[in-house]
């Protein structure tokens, strides 16, 4: 059998938790389109680390977090509804930018690759 945490099964359940929430419980219009993309829950089950992505620009993300943290206690209130945990992590949401540095990598290697074309 796979080591699979405790936490990571918890922070797989969180996230697919606060996925619907967003979905269906959420009334705040500063909250757009938001994707949640991985939690990252503290061994001790204290602290999870809600990673969002946003497809708005960058003044709508900064809005978008803002209503995040705002939203913050009434998704947790709705999520101790939902799990049977002890302990309710403390939520921080952060911005994902791996679909941001994907581009920019795929961005060079098509670079590299005209540069090496180009000397051929």
């Amino acid at each position: 059998m796979l080591n699979y945490k405790r936490a990571d099964r918890i922070g797989d359940q969180i996230r697919a938790e606060i996925a619907d929430i967003l979905v269906r419980r959420i009334k705040d219009p500063r909250i757009g389109f938001v994707t949640v993309t991985a939690v990252e829950v503290a061994d001790d089950l204290r602290q999870a680390k809600v990673f969002v992505s946003i497809l708005e620009g960058s003044p709508q993300q900064s809005k978008t977090l803002r209503g995040l943290v705002r939203a913050s206690g009434f998704i947790r209130t709705e999520l101790g509804k939902r799990l049977r945990l002890k302990f309710l992590p403390q939520l921080s949401f952060h911005l994902d930018q791996s679909a941001q540095k994907a581009a920019h990598v795929l961005q060079l290697l098509e670079e590299i690759k005209q540069t090496d074309d180009g000397h051929q």
